[in-house]
């Protein structure tokens, strides 16, 4: 089986994503936790054909540290990631946090260039029915009031991950749905990209026939709720990635799930929380999409977060090393049915091997940001 794209610890902590996560504090006060999104150099990079990964379990984590860089090779002035005009970055993140409790570290002018003042998106990753309203609205609010874009990531269905690294979200299918409700109760009116529950179809195959079915006609119903709640949300779901899946396998596994309609879908992501080229995911999305059928306006979002270098040919997928932050994000990829390039994984917080999962890791964020 191909290693699931996302990480998360079980409370919820989603490895290198921005994160809403409900802390206990009260609705008002909640705020979404964001890890750093990334950006490339001014022009995008267009990486090096990416290898397949394989279809066996996990390789083993790799626990070579990363030798802090010396003063002088972080000094060398790196030109500045042209920041998006429309996507949104949330103001809350470790990296933020990071950045402005180390104003001497000599990665710090790097890591905030090139990572902490990008967009991102964020991730609502634990089962808090009672706060995620107004932990959603507080993202699409903020965004709202600067007349910009944010990305939010629901991930909460049950048996997340096939009860892998990722465990949690919600204790069935008729929370979930209740979750969902209150999820989207929180986008608002304005425009808003839903990244709906990373690996929940190109990793069904742990489930039987039975749960595939309800979980899909979950899924088809999220798209309808969505949508209904915000019509200006756009609504993308799960294609793995072209190291994964067929493209007409997950087409089909896309339609179970009610992707292929106009009332639940908006199109598909890819990469998320990975590391194939832009190329080969484009090539990927633009078969699955043939395959998927559906209107003409469904279309493809790429996860370009830490796709610089490709994926590592060993099939490593837990910080691996040698790779890179990707294209910048953006709405505007001047490829037809390719909606946007997004950091939906933030690059420097760790799948759990540079780091604790979901933890800012700043000699990981420093390698991929000056790769």
């Amino acid at each position: 089986m191909v290693v699931a794209a996302s990480v998360v610890v079980a409370v919820g902590t989603v490895t290198g994503m921005m994160t809403a996560l409900d802390d206990g504090r009260s609705a008002d006060e909640a705020k979404p936790r964001v890890t750093s999104s990334p950006h490339v150099d001014q022009l995008p990079v267009v990486p090096s054909p990416s290898a397949t990964h394989p279809s066996s379990s996990a390789p083993a984590k790799r626990s070579t540290p990363i030798p802090t860089p010396s003063p002088s090779r972080t000094q060398r002035k790196r030109p500045a990631a042209q920041v998006s005009t429309s996507l949104y970055r949330h103001p809350d993140s470790q990296v933020l946090d990071w950045v402005r409790s180390h104003p001497g570290d000599p990665r710090t002018s790097v890591i905030e260039s090139r990572i902490a003042d990008q967009p991102a998106a964020v991730w609502f990753a634990d089962f808090t029915p009672s706060t995620v309203t107004s932990r959603v609205r507080a993202v699409t609010s903020g965004a709202g009031a600067q007349g910009r874009v944010p990305v939010v990531v629901a991930y909460a269905i049950p048996d997340r991950d096939c009860g892998g690294a990722s465990e949690g979200g919600a204790p069935d299918l008729a929370a979930y749905d209740g979750w969902v409700d209150r999820f989207a109760a929180g986008l608002g009116s304005g425009e808003v990209v839903v990244i709906l529950e990373p690996d929940s179809i190109a990793q069904a195959d742990c489930l039987s026939e039975g749960g595939r079915a309800d979980r899909f006609a979950s899924l088809a119903r999220a798209g309808r709720v969505l949508k209904a709640a915000d019509p200006k949300a756009r609504v993308y779901f799960d294609a793995g990635h072209s190291g994964w899946n067929a493209a007409a396998t997950q087409a089909s596994l896309l339609k179970q799930a009610g992707a292929a309609s106009a009332a639940s879908s908006d199109g598909i992501f890819s990469n998320v929380s990975n590391f194939h080229t832009t190329p080969d995911e484009i090539a990927y999305d633009r078969r699955v999409l043939a395959a998927l059928g559906g209107p003409a306006s469904l279309g493809a979002v790429i996860d370009t977060s830490r796709n610089g270098n490709g994926a590592p040919a060993d099939g490593d997928w837990c910080d691996p090393s040698g790779r890179k932050i990707g294209r910048a994000p953006s709405l505007s990829t001047g490829e037809a049915r390719i909606d946007a390039y997004l950091w939906v994984k933030l690059p420097g917080e760790s799948d759990g091997c540079k780091g604790s999962p979901g933890t800012f890791t700043p000699s990981y964020a420093y390698e991929l940001a000056s790769s």
